[in-house]
């Protein structure tokens, strides 16, 4: 919620005129040096947009979504960062984003109200497993006390599925409370939205979660999207789930959303986000699942898959 375009929208046909094409390079050029983390290259990024539309590369660029796409391809020529983004869309972009009045507040809490804050089924399923179907991680002054209820309902199973096939992202806060009742120690954790540079961990154990350590599975679609991306890709590289599903959606939405005009915008990072894994996040890939299959079918495999580990730890025992 709250998070800007970060993926160029399908455009018209619309042309571009030399006058407005150069308003967006130059724009561009100064957004990068007013606001990218890395002022060296920033500067360099910045100069070599000008140096394109100077020898006549950006002529080429006729219409609006083929110049966004030129553009965000000099930049990383440069800067070498894929979550730098110029973006075109063929209707008017929003004003810029504003702190949320009192009455927005009021109306995602009604939503929230009426949607059970995007809890679908929070539910013990045949043979002991949990399942939660979350469409969104809300917002936690809002949601979070029916998050934290849903979860502890699934104390008793003896290993969790998360369906996230629907969730369209929200809240790092929220991704957060649900990540902190899955381990029994703090653990690294990314998060791209974050203000400040300083490594983050998750805040485990949770006092009376007694989800860390069993089983976790997380089914996924092209639809799971950001947020909801962001707690698939942790828990991956914290081996601490099996992923099963579809490649997810791709969708970042790290830094800032600067608007440079009605139809054009660039996403910025303007901090420095420590990755604790050392590997690309999902920026523009997604992340891939561990077991692929389609996201229809994803429930009904996770389903024998719990079934057969806890049958298998019961046998041990």
């Amino acid at each position: 919620a709250g998070a800007s375009p970060t993926q160029p929208a399908v455009a018209l046909a619309a042309p571009i005129d030399p006058a407005e094409r150069h308003h967006v390079i130059t724009v561009a050029a100064q957004n990068l040096r007013d606001h990218y983390y890395d002022t060296s290259l920033a500067q360099k990024a910045a100069d070599n947009l000008l140096a394109q539309e100077k020898s006549g590369t950006d002529n080429t660029a006729a219409q609006g979504e083929p110049l966004a796409v030129l553009l965000t391809g000099q930049i990383r020529a440069i800067t070498h960062d894929t979550h730098l983004i110029v973006v075109y869309s063929a209707t008017p972009l929003p004003p810029a984003p504003t702190t949320p009045s009192p009455a927005d507040l009021a109306r995602y809490r009604q939503a929230m109200q009426q949607q059970n804050c995007t809890i679908e089924k929070a539910t013990i399923l045949p043979h002991n497993i949990g399942y939660l179907k979350l469409n969104s991680f809300p917002e936690t002054t809002i949601c979070g006390t029916q998050v934290n209820t849903a979860l502890a309902s699934l104390n008793p199973a003896g290993a969790v599925i998360f369906d996230l096939r629907d969730n369209g992202g929200g809240f790092p806060d929220m991704v957060a409370l649900v990540a902190n009742r899955l381990f029994d120690r703090p653990q690294p954790w990314y998060n791209p939205k974050q203000t400040t540079d300083a490594p983050t961990f998750t805040q485990s154990p949770v006092p009376g979660s007694l989800l860390a350590g069993k089983p976790i599975y997380i089914l996924t679609s092209p639809f799971t999207l950001s947020a909801a991306e962001q707690f698939t890709y942790n828990l991956k590289m914290l081996k601490r789930a099996t992923i099963i599903g579809q490649t997810t959606g791709g969708a970042a939405h790290i830094g800032a959303f600067h608007r440079i005009n009605d139809h054009y915008g660039m996403g910025i990072p303007e901090i420095r986000v420590t990755n604790p894994y050392g590997v690309p996040d999902w920026e523009g890939i997604g992340v891939t699942p561990d077991i692929k299959v389609k996201a229809v079918d994803a429930l009904a495999r996770a389903e024998k898959l719990a079934e057969a580990r806890l049958r298998a730890n019961q046998a041990s025992r």
